[in-house]
């Protein structure tokens, strides 16, 4: 007489256990990956939520928990099916957050001129496009540049209650205080005003549901970052510098300013970190070389990767036509969708820092 194997769910999650997330550094039973368990019989069926559908390792990730669960006696088939859910981190600070978004982050760097808007832009439509849905918020009162980047020159309007209503690109939902102004008109503030301005576009506006906003921070260490940590709790901040070191100079302020105010740095991104000559394909590196990597080292704090000069991003910028979208099979467009998944797995374990 054949003895029936009792395949136990305790048994499936022992065995997933045993497979790791090798970016994230932990299992998946660990990382609540592993959803809705079912053993039917002999076959046994789950959900694999990882942190956003582009995630690079999907397919290895589901051949290792195939494996690992087909290793269990008495197993016949496994079935898996993948989705994505965006986390929310929990080890946030006592501040009211913005109703209906998950995570915010701050784009920052220590001086101006190193490209944070175009990385900012694009590290949003990476993310959009991975199916998360992201808001951009352009905070850079003196110098918005979100109206031409993305190709947008409308007034926002407000509802009812008298919240403004972002408008909409590219899947993304977006505010700057450029579309509340024409392109010669400047905006002379003081830095109370300014600061009352950044609190309505943080809990005055209409967000809705939003995985992420993504901050797009004036240059330096100012009135505009000083209210933002002071009236949301954000769930990290990204640093944009270029190689050469009167941009490393500041950009390590950056980083210093944030551990003070207990934010937690998400990495380092190497704006014009090199560039590739499209006659001869020799790589010059105008702006010296391995300065962010340096300062990762030195700060402890995650190298998200490189971006390089190129004339198709300029342009991308320039025509409201960012190069995560008009080319998102390009080399320079993956880079910054490579750059994107790393952030949102840092955000993902922030809580198992």
């Amino acid at each position: 007489m054949t003895k029936t194997i009792q395949i136990t769910e305790a048994a499936v999650l022992d065995a997933l256990r045993t497979v790791m997330d090798p970016e994230l550094g932990k299992d998946l039973v660990t990382l609540n990956m592993i959803r809705d368990i079912r053993v039917e019989g002999a076959n046994v069926k789950f959900n694999l939520m990882l942190t956003t559908m582009a995630c690079p390792l999907k397919k290895e990730l589901e051949t290792n928990s195939i494996n690992a669960v087909k290793a269990i006696p008495g197993v016949n088939e496994v079935i898996i099916t993948t989705g994505a859910e965006v986390p929310q981190s929990k080890k946030l600070p006592d501040k009211a957050p913005i109703p209906g978004v998950k995570n915010t982050i701050a784009v920052a760097s220590g001086k101006g001129g190193v490209g944070k808007s175009t990385v900012a832009v694009n590290l949003a439509l990476a993310l959009a496009r991975s199916g998360a849905k992201v808001g951009l918020l352009d905070t850079d009162i003196y110098g918005p540049s979100l109206p031409t980047m993305l190709g947008l020159h409308e007034p926002l309007q407000a509802t009812q209650e008298e919240k403004l209503v972002p408008l909409e690109k590219f899947g993304m939902k977006l505010v700057s205080v450029g579309f509340m102004l024409d392109e010669e008109t400047p905006l002379i503030w003081r830095g109370p005003l300014i600061m009352q301005l950044v609190k309505q576009f943080l809990m005055g506006v209409e967000w809705g549901e939003l995985d992420y906003l993504v901050i797009d921070l004036p240059p330096g260490t100012g009135d505009v970052q000083l209210t933002l940590v002071q009236t949301i709790p954000l769930t990290g901040a990204v640093i944009v510098t270029t190689p050469q070191d009167v941009a490393l100079i500041d950009a390590r302020r950056a980083i210093k300013m944030f551990h003070e105010v207990k934010v937690p740095v998400l990495g380092i991104i190497e704006n014009m970190s090199f560039f590739i000559c499209p006659h001869c394909n020799e790589k010059s590196e105008i702006f010296s070389h391995g300065g962010g990597e340096k300062t990762s080292d030195r700060y402890q704090v995650p190298f998200l990767g490189k971006i390089p000069i190129d004339m198709e991003i300029r342009a991308g910028g320039d025509s409201g036509n960012p190069i995560v979208e008009s080319a998102p099979e390009s080399t320079h467009s993956q880079a910054f969708v490579t750059i994107a998944q790393s952030v949102a797995s840092r955000i993902s374990i922030l809580d198992l820092a």
